[in-house]
């Protein structure tokens, strides 16, 4: 027995004198104030932004370089080469109008390029896990149990149009919304993504997109026409066509104009008939869809107010407030990657669902059927945003849900 306490060592068990406090065996980290992030640095979307979430570009705008480089190449040859000639043979307006259209180019471009398409917002935690509860088809339920659809149904001008839910967004997509992937957002109208101005087109940037198309189309062909007088008034002089093709090497335009007008008159037949691309393509409101009721539920039937509703219309306020800060408690709970949502339709029960010892009991089947089965208006504004839901009891009448087809 003695030699056991022998063994403990006496200053482990020594009261410290008084006057002598024994050291931390680590010094206490000080918290670092979390520092405030705005919301387009915690943008779960694909998007790249620059001067402080002010200017948005697509992940993949490699292209957007080549096309403004195409643009800035031909018009500097057209003034290096033509305006001189044409100058001192014609007039001097021919610079001022080919300056002119450069810049409205350029300008409708870049406002096509950098501006919000009409991204629309995620869902809360709070309201996806509602729809996702509702969605999800819980295990041991009983087989009168019917989960709620996956499309709702609403009436636009006497025509049924189906909302989709959106299983990366976790919202359902309003009338003419469809998910980029490559940018993997939600955009309202959205028309396509264009590569060549590295932005999707959408509801907020249409106008300026077929501002710059309009505007490329004049450019290009009065460039060709320059071109065409240069060519005829240098073959006047006795020195042959050869001699004047040397003169001018913008003769390339007569290739690129063709195209550049067809794709304005496209899209101005889908102004004047108040279409996307992507309705034109699938073949919405044509009947090449199988459907029996076709005709677009957005046009009013006359060319002059399909024109000034797609064109002149007042600017819808962007809805994703790229330079609004992030609560604290966002910050603190959650990094850049895990404020924005599962991106795939296996990752249904998605994050802010609580553990399954906390979970509060499942809705009875009876209670998802009644409500589904009532008031199809209450589901809606469930389902889509508030910010959002305010503007769609404007354009549509809701009549009850139907079960879509699986």
């Amino acid at each position: 027995m003695k030699s056991e306490y022998q063994q403990i060592d006496a200053h482990a068990l020594a009261t410290p004198a008084p006057g002598h406090t024994a050291a931390p065996s680590s010094p206490c980290l000080e918290q670092k104030p979390t520092r405030i992030k705005r919301k387009w640095e915690v943008f779960p979307g694909k998007n790249r932004f620059y001067c402080d979430g002010r200017i948005m570009v697509a992940r993949q705008s490699g292209v957007l370089p080549l096309t403004m480089g195409l643009i800035l190449i031909t018009s500097g040859l057209f003034f290096v080469f033509d305006c001189p000639f044409l100058v001192k043979h014609l007039t001097g307006c021919i610079p001022v109008i080919g300056g002119v259209l450069f810049v409205f180019v350029v300008i409708s471009l870049l406002q096509t390029s950098f501006s919000d398409p009409g991204i629309l917002p995620r869902a809360t935690p709070e309201e996806a896990a509602d729809i996702e509860k509702q969605i999800d088809n819980p295990n041991g339920c009983t087989s009168s149990y019917r989960p709620p659809p996956r499309t709702k149904e609403v009436v636009i001008n006497q025509r049924v149009v189906k909302l989709k839910y959106c299983f990366t967004c976790k919202i359902f997509r309003p009338p003419r919304t469809s998910h980029c992937s490559l940018c993997d957002n939600c955009v309202e109208r959205f028309d396509h993504h264009c590569p060549w101005v590295g932005n999707c087109v959408g509801k907020r940037n249409y106008r300026f997109f077929y501002m710059f198309i309009v505007s490329l189309s004049f450019h290009t062909a009065f460039i060709f026409g320059c071109v065409t007088t240069h060519l005829a008034l240098r073959s006047q002089d006795g020195r042959g066509l050869v001699f004047a093709l040397q003169a001018s090497p913008l003769v390339v335009c007569f290739f690129s104009v063709w195209s550049i007008l067809g794709l304005s008159g496209f899209h101005t037949y889908l102004v004047a008939a108040n279409l996307t691309t992507n309705e034109d393509i699938k073949g919405s409101w044509s009947g090449k869809n199988g459907n029996e009721e076709s005709g677009n539920p957005y046009s009013s039937n006359n060319i002059l107010k399909n024109c000034c509703s797609v064109l002149c219309g007042p600017m819808p306020p962007s809805l994703i407030d790229r330079r609004g800060l992030v609560p604290q408690e966002d910050v603190a709970h959650a990094g850049p990657t895990e404020l924005g949502f599962p991106s795939t339709k296996n990752d249904i029960n998605m994050v802010g669902r609580v553990p399954k010892s906390q979970k509060p009991g499942r809705p009875r089947p009876t209670d998802i059927i009644t409500r589904e089965s009532g008031a199809a208006h209450n589901l809606l504004t469930k389902s889509i945003p508030p910010v959002l839901a305010a503007g769609l009891k404007h354009m549509c009448s809701l009549r009850p849900v139907k079960d879509s087809k699986t």
